[in-house]
């Protein structure tokens, strides 16, 4: 069974990562320092830096969500659709579903890529796809790296956590479910939301699949939200987005610019 977790987010509209149901706890972090120093931390912190906050937070997050097994009928059709994408880039990809209602995916900077199954229940394969492609471009185009920067610059200004003699060390688990809480608060810009939407089309035409399933995603997402409670975060989230539309209308550009081809 298909677990909830706490928030429900759309990637697509412009919403940043999501954790677990860990948001709900208290932060209680060891490694405080003053708060300027952190700051000055963060905003120095190297691309190591980030390549090893995005692992022990992969870790994390597949540690406080049901990652699906293989065999099941979500591990199958992931093989089925991702099983030949090693890497993109240069970059190496893993990829795995995670077993919640979430209408949601994620990249993150160490090539994982996260699906929740409720975007599965929700997607035709094409439309998975795009999503993927979509959210590998935010990688690609440094997106997800400069958004964990700035979940820790946030993290470190709110909690005064940082690192001792401005090294970065080994984020504790309340450290690393502040990242989760900041990721999940993080937007992206619509430059770059145009550029992964860009990508995803892309992405679409070298792996064979309809330059439309971007613009068709799109649209899924915009009505789910449309039709969700008033109340809902959903809702709340796609009024904040009111160029979605535009987003649509230019990936339909774009895959007509191929489809004349």
């Amino acid at each position: 069974m298909k677990r909830k977790i706490v928030m429900i987010a759309f990637i697509l509209l412009g919403m940043g990562m999501t954790a677990s149901a860990q948001f709900g706890k208290k932060i209680n972090l060891g490694k405080a320092l003053q708060a300027g120093k952190d700051v000055v931390a963060a905003v120095t912190l190297s691309d190591a830096d980030i390549a090893n906050m995005s692992k022990e937070y992969m870790a994390w997050m597949d540690t406080h969500n049901p990652l699906t097994k293989p065999d099941t009928e979500y591990g199958k059709r992931l093989e089925r659709l991702t099983g030949h994408i090693k890497e993109v880039d240069g970059l190496k990809l893993n990829f795995g579903v995670y077993e919640v209602i979430d209408v949601n995916a994620f990249a993150c900077g160490d090539g994982s890529v996260r699906i929740c199954a409720g975007l599965m229940d929700v997607m035709t394969d094409e439309e998975v796809m795009a999503v993927v492609g979509h959210e590998i471009g935010h990688v690609v185009h440094t997106d997800s790296k400069d958004a964990m920067k700035n979940a820790y610059l946030r993290s470190a200004v709110k909690n005064a956590a940082g690192a001792a003699n401005e090294k970065v060390a080994k984020l504790t688990d309340s450290e690393l479910g502040a990242m989760a809480e900041a990721l999940a608060g993080a937007q992206f810009s619509q430059k770059q939301e145009n550029e992964a939407d860009d990508y995803g089309v892309e992405f679409c035409v070298k792996n064979g699949i309809d330059p439309y399933a971007m613009a068709n995603a799109l649209s899924k997402l915009a009505e789910l939200a449309k039709d969700a409670p008033k109340a809902s975060y959903a809702q709340r989230m796609f009024s904040s987005h009111p160029d979605t539309q535009k987003r649509i209308e230019r990936t339909k550009a774009k895959a007509d610019s191929y489809a004349k081809k």
